[in-house]
């Protein structure tokens, strides 16, 4: 076999433009399809980014009615949806993919005001102990919520950094007081995540799913909500995961759960998981029929290059029948020469699928340069690639060498 290799790389290197030329085909190949595969893949690893963030894992589960979110600033409280009680909350621990779990509830508010300057379009959420440590938030200012703002029903509050900047304007908020719906509340912090994540806008539905991450939030503890609101609403529950590829089975599990203590008979409202990993994959798989149609274009280049190498392989078998009569008459077997113009044909197709790897990679990093568009190479589409053009060759070869293994000795010395 080595040296079967070794009379390739000579035989190449000897026909080295037609060797060039021969290969072509396959580069074009296998170059279009490695930058279609990596511009597809960083596409979608960017849809992924974009739409559920920097890899919190959190998946919010909400009280639905029909296809909208209860909404209670038009809404009366609903009859048999109960609290989420400590026990429930156990049980959502017990999922086996959930990490933790936090109660918490939600309304868009514009009543909140710090003097004349009001939060507009800003939103309220009344949380547990336990919200910050789930959602992977962090303060960076003042101090977070302590058992006893609970317990004793303190008036205070912590703001994101855009309600920050809207309602203080540069001015430290720490200390500060705010009002919502006229009830006064002492801002003792302001609160980041871990990381940060800018979504991308691209369409309404994207700003109504993140409408409330560039509008600014301003968090109370749940036991002073009903001082504002003055009622115990139903509440929503927020799940972090082990993964990203476990949000969705996790979100079904827990909306479940929840749904087996509603009562209501109104058949419409549901717990539902806000599944941005489905919606995702719903756009991912929107453009892998058009990407798959690109793929099998691409890999018509592979049969013409497969068809090109027959050729010159027929043609180098024409050119050297003089050599294999020589190597069949002292005592050459067929098998030694139909493997010695296989192993031609699989080098000469390999070299081309190296090729065309280099290429593809350097054609997708100018499509990501030039069209702005996220690549991301796949490293067993470039293995298989070139193992597919290893295998196109050894197919392609077939014929020729069996031509060559199959020629009368005393022909081929004679032949001129």
């Amino acid at each position: 076999m080595i040296e079967n290799i070794r009379l390739s790389f000579q035989g190449i290197w000897s026909h080295k433009m037609r060797s060039f030329l021969t290969m072509l085909g396959i580069i074009i190949g296998i170059a279009a399809i490695i930058a279609i595969v990596s511009t597809i893949k960083g596409t979608n690893e960017q849809i992924k980014q974009n739409l559920i963030g920097s890899g919190d894992n959190t998946v919010e589960v909400s009280l639905y009615q029909g296809e909208w979110t209860y909404d209670m600033d038009y809404n009366s409280i609903p009859a048999g949806v109960p609290l989420v009680t400590d026990e429930v909350v156990e049980m959502i621990l017990d999922i086996p993919e959930v990490v933790n779990a936090s109660r918490y509830l939600k309304r868009q508010d514009y009543s909140v005001y710090r003097l004349n300057t009001a939060l507009s379009g800003g939103f309220v959420r009344g949380i547990d102990e336990n919200y910050f440590a789930t959602c992977n938030y962090i303060m960076q200012k003042g101090r977070g919520f302590v058992k006893e703002d609970f317990s004793k029903y303190r008036k205070v509050a912590i703001l994101d950094e855009d309600s920050a900047d809207a309602l203080f304007q540069g001015d430290d908020p720490v200390g500060g007081v705010i009002e919502i719906r006229k009830e006064p509340y002492t801002v003792i912090g302001v609160t980041t995540k871990k990381k940060a994540f800018e979504p991308v806008i691209n369409s309404m539905e994207d700003y109504e799913t993140y409408a409330e991450t560039n509008a600014g939030t301003v968090y109370i503890p749940d036991t002073t909500w009903p001082i504002v609101y003055q009622y115990d609403e139903p509440q929503n529950v927020i799940i972090r995961v082990t993964n990203t590829d476990s949000m969705t089975s996790a979100g079904k599990a827990c909306a479940d759960l929840l749904n087996n203590y509603l009562t209501t008979k109104d058949e419409t409202l549901k717990y539902k998981a806000t599944d941005l990993l489905e919606q995702a994959q719903k756009i991912q798989d929107l453009g892998s029929s058009t990407n798959t149609m690109l793929i099998w274009i691409a890999s018509i280049s592979l049969i013409v290059g497969g068809i090109g190498v027959m050729n010159i392989m027929l043609v180098s078998v024409t050119e050297r029948t003089q050599e294999i009569g020589l190597k069949k008459a002292i005592g050459a077997r067929k098998n030694r020469i139909l493997w010695q113009f296989l192993t031609e044909a699989a080098v000469l197709t390999s070299l081309g699928g190296l090729l065309g790897v280099i290429v593809g990679i350097i054609l997708a990093e100018l499509i990501s340069y030039v069209a702005e568009m996220p690549v991301a190479i796949s490293i067993p589409a470039a293995v298989l690639s070139v193992v597919f053009s290893m295998v196109i060759g050894i197919v392609f070869g077939v014929f020729p060498s069996y031509k060559a293994a199959n020629l009368n000795p005393i022909d081929a010395l004679r032949h001129e």
